[in-house]
């Protein structure tokens, strides 16, 4: 059932963010600052700068846990490493993350471009998208999204409050080296655009969902985007109800996301695309509507997924979906760590990995 979203206990990624600009350091944090730096790291770790930096899970150098019987144990490379092993997507299934440490990295400057197009150029869009992500460096990440034109003045009358389909370009750089590098989507010639060099604390609070509404999310992998997909992905967007929150995204992966595979329980990162559908509402009486329109997105988009998923960009989709999210034998993995640590299932409650015994 959807819920309304409680702030996260602990630090959120405004906290960390705004403690590292000052520095010019960054690592990959959540894509709004609320978002809890914990949970999003022990579940992998999608943001803005992955693709340049990996996953935040990626850059977690140790972390203290406090387990089920209330033993505070450190984990890292050198210290109860298979522990630490699962720490890297396996989520809060093994105790209570109290302290993480994190790999920082120089950027001392960061761009970020919004171009905003109608709605019905969608299509060419995806396409023209796609092509340039396909070949786009590492330090180009962002996606395509489908979302309502906010009243902001780089963005024309017209579409303010309509449907729009945008690009958001993130360069960790300075903004003429962003310019040059999105010169291509810039001559697709938006209809807004706001292209700033910024703090990347700024960016991050930028999108921040806004408080009070109901949410439903899920994500596909996809290991290709033929045109039928793009096809297919837009034509959900003509049925996004605006004014709304809700967004409807296309990720692109890759780099050091890509080159991440392998390392850590989260299967399939070397899937090049990801399909988000993040449905927002208000109304109680919309939720079958809202839920229904996600899950018809990601239905549509099955011939081209791999079957894998990021857990966290997903709600309670059933225990086949949490192994699809790791793969059979990392999930197996997880199970014998989760033993090891909780072996009553203590912690449950969000992607549940099972104690081997019971698995």
């Amino acid at each position: 059932m959807p819920a309304r979203r409680p702030r996260s206990a602990g630090a959120v990624w405004g906290d960390f963010d705004s403690a590292c600009q000052p520095h010019g350091l960054a690592t990959t944090g959540g894509r709004v600052s609320t978002t809890g730096v914990a949970g999003l790291t022990l579940g992998g770790g999608s943001g803005w700068v992955e693709r340049k930096f990996g996953l935040a899970c990626d850059n977690l150098l140790s972390a203290e846990l406090i387990t089920a019987d209330g033993e505070t144990v450190r984990a890292s490379e050198d210290e109860n490493s298979e522990l630490f092993w699962a720490l890297h997507g396996g989520g809060g299934n093994f105790g209570i993350a109290t302290e993480l440490t994190f790999r920082l990295h120089e950027m001392p400057a960061f761009t970020a471009a919004l171009m905003i197009w109608p709605a019905e150029a969608g299509h060419e869009l995806t396409r023209a998208y796609r092509d340039f992500m396909e070949t786009a460096p590492a330090e180009i990440g962002g996606g395509l999204i489908y979302l309502t034109g906010p009243p902001e003045d780089f963005v024309p009358a017209e579409l303010q409050n309509e449907l729009v389909c945008a690009i958001l370009a993130t360069y960790t750089g300075p903004e003429a080296e962003a310019r040059e590098a999105i010169a291509p989507l810039l001559d697709l010639e938006p209809a807004g655009e706001m292209i700033d060099q910024m703090p990347y604390s700024e960016l991050q609070s930028m999108l921040d969902d806004p408080p009070g509404y109901r949410n439903y999310w899920s994500a596909e992998y996809l290991s290709e985007l033929p045109d039928p997909a793009l096809d297919t992905f837009c034509a959900r967007a003509d049925e996004i109800i605006v004014p709304s929150p809700t967004q409807h995204i296309i990720f692109r992966w890759g780099g050091a996301v890509a080159q991440g595979a392998g390392d850590w329980p989260m299967a399939n990162r070397e899937a090049p695309w990801v399909v988000h559908p993040l449905t927002i509402w208000e109304d109680p009486a919309d939720d079958e509507r809202a839920i229904r329109w996600t899950r018809d997105v990601c239905a549509g988009v099955k011939p081209w997924a791999t079957g894998a998923t990021y857990l966290n960009f997903v709600g309670d989709e059933g225990a086949e979906r949490v192994v699809a999210g790791y793969g059979r034998e990392n999930y197996d993995r997880l199970a014998a760590v989760k033993a090891e640590y909780d072996p009553d299932d203590i912690f449950h409650l969000h992607h549940p990995i099972r104690p081997l015994a019971s698995a």
